[in-house]
């Protein structure tokens, strides 16, 4: 499995689909909470719950680990580069180049998450030459559901992914989103 993050500048921004993706700063830290300390972020993504002060900086630790170990982008997505929306995510895995997301409750239904997966996808085509990018969702969550078919994924005849995770068993479908041809 190869780096994703061998060659990135110290500082990421990706624009496109009236989005600035880039990377989390301590000036970000006040508005986390807000963001993720969500009944919904809770139950479908990994994430802390609760989320306070202290989750926010282990968060913002964790994301530069994961940059520095090549594996994983944590992005804030923003409009213009300013407060954050939510986080968007490349993760380069044994099962493939994965992108997973989330945005604040106060964020939602705006097509935020369908056009930052959108442009997390470009970015894995473009500069990464990745030939693939997958979402792993469960079935039961409809709204990322509606942003894997608004981003363009269709669903793939893949076996499911079964867990548990936060004392909850899950099953996952995979979606996934090929680069386009010339």
């Amino acid at each position: 499995m190869s780096s994703i993050t061998s060659s990135l500048p110290e500082r990421l921004e990706l624009q496109g689909e009236g989005l600035l993706l880039r990377d989390w700063s301590e000036g970000d830290l006040t508005a986390m909470p807000a963001l993720f300390d969500d009944p919904d972020t809770a139950y479908w993504t990994p994430i802390v719950s609760p989320f306070d002060d202290t989750a926010a900086r282990n968060r913002l630790g964790r994301a530069r680990q994961l940059r520095e170990e090549g594996t994983t982008i944590l992005l804030a997505i923003t409009v213009d580069g300013g407060a954050p929306l939510g986080e968007v995510m490349l993760r380069r895995a044994p099962e493939g180049t994965e992108i997973g997301y989330t945005v604040g409750p106060a964020h939602r239904g705006q097509g935020l998450a369908a056009r930052a997966v959108r442009v997390m996808a470009a970015y894995a085509f473009e500069q990464l030459g990745v030939d693939q990018v997958i979402l792993e969702l469960e079935a039961d969550n409809t709204a990322s559901v509606a942003v894997a078919r608004k981003a363009g994924f269709a669903l793939l005849d893949l076996p499911l992914i079964e867990g548990s995770e936060k004392e909850r068993a899950f099953v996952l479908q995979t979606w996934g989103l090929d680069r386009p041809r010339p």
